[in-house]
């Protein structure tokens, strides 16, 4: 066992040594460093391989950092291999260790010595370094950072602007943090800071600066010449690079020769004219190469024109000149604008020919400021225009002024006004000193003339200058315009010959259109004014063509809620004609103004609400109706929509009685006006209920008046038929009557006989014949014998009611003999108006009762014992068939009595006749 373990340990040894035989390790490794580039070029030489493996390593803790195989070739000048080699890392950071060994295949030697590149944290180095410290990068670009920390000190923190780091360690005192995608930094840089564990990033121990930006990148390199000697070239900057300073901006060079540029075009000259131009532009990072070539004559860009002039300045035309700089132009055929500019317009004009200086401009505007510059090229192989030249100003002379626009505005037929419009600077050609007005009639043959100043721009004209020709001209000093004439119109159509119609405003204006004329032999006019005006009216009118019928009204005057009247007039020889008339608004507003002149009257049960249109001022629209709310006991509420703008009242019909309130209020397309208001109390309407009550009395009274006149003259006819003759019945004695009031309860019936020739009683007296020459003579009753007896009987002891007449009373008596005998059977007194019993003077035990019901009568008794016995009326024997009214007994006062007894008596003297 133990002889199979040597044998191996020397069969690898001899192996060993047979491998460092064959290929022989690299000599003189040197290190050369590029800290800029952050670059290391490692150096050797002695082999024949052509394949080397190279390890990099941090010597401080022994990472490798780089490991790889590398074919480099021998550089038969200088007998050397040569491998560079970028380090992530600031070569600064720490030491690096490098050593090299050849490479055949399988086979490598044996390592060179190490070398190593020392870095700032050696001991010897104690103070805190940060690397690197300037860079300049490209946009997008990553980039490491590495801080040294001071020796003694702990790591604290590292930052790039405001952001923190991640670090990693790669040495005692040294640690690293890479930034990615790095954006454009300020003009000052962007900072990256390092501090210890004790320090803030205010405080930091150390700190770097990178400068991130782009490579320049110039375009468009363009060669030319203006004095037909020398070259400037010019071209675009392109893309900023966002460096600044003298280390960091873009350098230029054209053909090798450095180019001045601090600020302005980039542009660079050359004396002579080469024919091909290099343009180079570098910086930092990077550069860019621009070419260009041309020939002499391709490329001539004439110089600005100096010293502008005007030679001559009329009112329509001028001459203006100049001189060159450069004798060359002289012989070169010339190409040049002419810009002109006034106060209405500008414009160019171009004019050619061989040394060019001078130009004529025509169709110029008198008394009219003008400005003109000048700029020429070269006609034969045209490259570009040349410089402006300063700019020349002069004035036209004046000249006379145009034909003022003149126009005739009527609002009837006995006043109107003749207008032209103020001419402009434009038109006027100088200042204007007056105006020439001139009337003619061609009917008279008579012509007025009138000078007004300068400021009037209408005259007044009535009804007799109808069918007259107005002409007005203009004066200034150079002179008088051509007369301008119009035709006054002999009468104005009414509405009803042109009516009026609504236009709308469309946003840019109010769009008319209307019918071809045949007699529109110079065009149409369409006029606008305020609706509403009297005399002094702002009219504006404009003219178009025959061949147009349409047109948009403009006006920067128009306003928002006013009435404008627009009219559309044929043009012609003659007076203009009507055609059509519109009224709009630029904008409808709600109107202005509550509806005056509100009254509520009442009619009955119903109220009459009745108003007045509101001023056309005020509307501020069209008037489109209005709405009527009505409040009674809760919120307003709309009773009625008026859409007929023209009706001013309503009527409010069967209201209760009570408390109303009416708002009244006027509308257009943009709302409601505020509203006026009227209240009203409804009372019950007892106007009519007094008129019926008066009428109806004045019926019944001419009707009573008639039926008392009929009654009246009817009178002996109505006593017969209502109110027959009852005897008077003579009594001897005195009887006492009190009258009253009967009482109007029923009472039985009474039963009377009359028995012939019955046995006379001396205790009874006999009936009493009263002849006819005893009656009253002057009565109308037919003459008859009149019986009346009496007899109240005393009453029995038999337990009869004692207010009852005896039974067995009777009385005797005949026609023939005088004597009758009446018998009261079951005459009964009312219980309801006792009498009480008397005495009869006549004889004893004879009792008389009153009566509870009297006959409507007047006549008296004659006996006195009537009187004694307290007896108020009685009634007649024949009253069972008499027609007379019984009325209720009045027993109350004796003033009640006298008044029935006068009324009674006043009725029957009333239907006899009697006074």
């Amino acid at each position: 066992m133990m002889s199979w373990f040597f044998f191996s340990l020397l069969l690898g040894l001899w192996a060993r040594d047979g491998q460092a035989g064959g290929l022989m390790p690299p000599q003189k490794v040197n290190l050369d460093a590029d800290n800029a580039a952050q670059q290391l070029s490692v150096t050797w030489e002695g082999s024949q391989a052509t394949s080397f493996d190279m390890e990099i390593l941090r010597t401080e803790l022994m990472e490798i950092v780089l490991n790889e195989t590398v074919f480099v070739k021998l550089n038969l000048s200088t007998g050397r291999y040569q491998r560079n080699w970028t380090s992530p890392v600031p070569l600064e950071c720490t030491s690096l260790s490098v050593k090299v060994r050849s490479r055949d295949g399988q086979d490598v030697s044996e390592w060179s010595p190490q070398q190593i590149l020392p870095g700032k944290d050696l001991p010897y180095k104690a103070e805190a370094q940060m690397y690197p410290e300037v860079k300049v990068v490209p946009v997008g670009s990553n980039m490491t950072f590495c801080c040294i920390v001071a020796e003694g000190q702990q790591f604290g923190s590292m930052w790039y602007s405001q952001t923190r780091l991640n670090e990693t360690m790669l040495s005692r005192r040294t640690y690293a943090a890479t930034v990615t995608n790095q954006s454009l930094s300020k003009p000052s840089g962007t900072n990256v800071f390092c501090s210890n564990e004790k320090t803030t990033i205010k405080t930091a121990d150390a700190g770097a600066v990178v400068f991130v930006g782009y490579p320049p990148l110039p375009s468009d390199l363009v060669c030319e010449t203006h004095d037909l000697v020398s070259v400037s070239c010019a071209w675009t900057e392109g893309r900023k690079t966002y460096l600044y300073g003298t280390q960091r901006k873009t350098n230029y060079t054209l053909n090798g020769r450095a180019c001045s540029i601090e600020k302005g075009p980039m542009q660079c000259g050359l004396d002579q004219w080469e024919g091909f131009w290099t343009l180079v532009a570098y910086n930092p990072l990077g550069q860019v190469r621009l070419t260009d070539a041309a020939e002499l004559d391709h490329r001539v860009r004439p110089l600005a024109p100096v010293n502008l002039s005007p030679r001559v300045v009329q009112a329509l035309n001028a001459i203006v000149e100049w001189r060159w700089s450069i004798e060359g132009y002289k012989t070169l055929s010339l190409i040049c604008q002419v810009h002109l500019t006034n106060l209405w317009n500008n414009s160019t004009k171009t004019y050619t020919g061989v040394g060019l200086n001078s130009v004529v401009l025509k169709d110029l505007e008198p008394d009219e400021d003008y400005s003109a510059r000048v700029r020429c090229g070269v006609q034969k192989n045209f490259w570009k225009w040349g410089e402006w030249s300063s700019a020349l100003a002069f004035k036209t002379k004046m000249d006379r002024p145009d034909a003022p626009d003149v126009w005739v505005w009527m609002n009837s037929d006995d006043f109107g006004r003749v207008l032209w419009k103020p001419l402009t600077k434009r038109q006027s050609h100088g200042q204007i000193t007056g105006y020439e007005v001139t009337l003619w009639s061609p009917e008279e043959n008579i012509q007025q003339t009138v000078t007004l100043p300068r400021t009037t721009h209408s005259l007044p004209i009535n009804g007799t200058d109808r069918g007259s020709t107005v002409m007005v001209t203009a004066r200034n000093p150079a002179g008088v315009s051509r007369p301008a004439s119009v035709v006054v119109p002999g009468q104005i159509p009414d509405e009803k010959e042109i009516p009026v119609s609504r236009v709308a405003f469309n946003g840019s204006g109010f769009s008319l259109s209307w019918a071809a004329h045949a007699n529109a032999s110079c065009g149409y006019v369409w006029e606008w004014y305020r609706t509403g005006c009297a005399l002094d009216c702002s009219v504006e009118w404009t003219r178009v063509a025959p061949d147009n019928t349409s047109a948009v009204v403009q006006s920067s005057d128009f306003m928002s809620g006013v009435r404008y009247t627009l009219s559309v007039y044929a043009c012609s020889s003659e007076a203009p004609r009507l055609l059509e008339r519109w009224h709009g608004y630029m904008q409808e507003l709600a109107p202005s103004m509550s509806v005056p002149g509100l009254s509520l009257d009442q009619k009955g049960s119903d109220v009459q609400l009745t108003w007045e249109q509101i001023p056309l001022e005020q509307q501020r629209g069209f008037i489109l109706g209005y709405n009527v709310y009505l409040t009674h006991t809760s919120h307003p509420t709309l009773y009625a929509n008026i859409t007929d703008p023209q009706l001013t009242n309503l009527t409010v019909s069967h209201l209760s009685p009570g408390s109303y309130k009416f708002t009244v209020k006027a509308y257009t397309t943009a709302g409601e006006d505020e509203g006026v208001t009227g209240f009203i109390s409804l009372k019950p309407y007892t106007d009519w209920l007094i008129l019926e009550i008066l009428v109806s009395l004045g019926v019944m009274t001419c009707l009573l008046t008639l039926i008392s006149s009929l009654c009246y003259r009817k009178r002996k006819w109505v006593k017969k038929a209502f109110y027959p003759e009852i005897p008077e019945p003579k009594l001897p004695g005195s009887w006492g009557i009190t009258q009253g009031t009967l009482d109007v309860k029923p009472s039985p019936h009474s039963m009377v006989h009359i028995v012939e020739n019955p046995e006379w009683e001396s205790s009874k007296e006999a009936l009493v014949t009263v002849p006819e020459e005893d009656e009253d003579e002057d009565g109308d009753e037919p003459l008859a014998l009149r019986y009346y007896n009496h007899v109240v009987g005393e009453g029995s002891t038999s337990g009869r009611h004692p207010y009852a007449f005896d039974s067995s009373a009777s009385s005797i008596g005949s026609m023939d003999s005088g004597r009758t005998d009446v018998t009261y059977t079951g005459i009964q007194t009312s219980a309801s108006s006792p009498v009480p019993p008397q005495p009869d003077a006549s004889g004893p035990g004879r009792r008389v009762g009153g009566g509870g019901y009297q006959p409507q009568c007047s006549w008296k008794p004659d006996s006195s014992d009537a009187e004694d016995g307290g007896l108020d009326c009685m009634g007649s024997p024949t009253s069972v068939t008499s027609s007379q009214f019984l009325l209720p007994e009045d027993t109350s006062s004796p003033e009640g009595k006298e008044n029935l007894s006068s009324a009674t008596t006043w009725f029957h003297h009333f239907l006899t006749g009697k006074t």
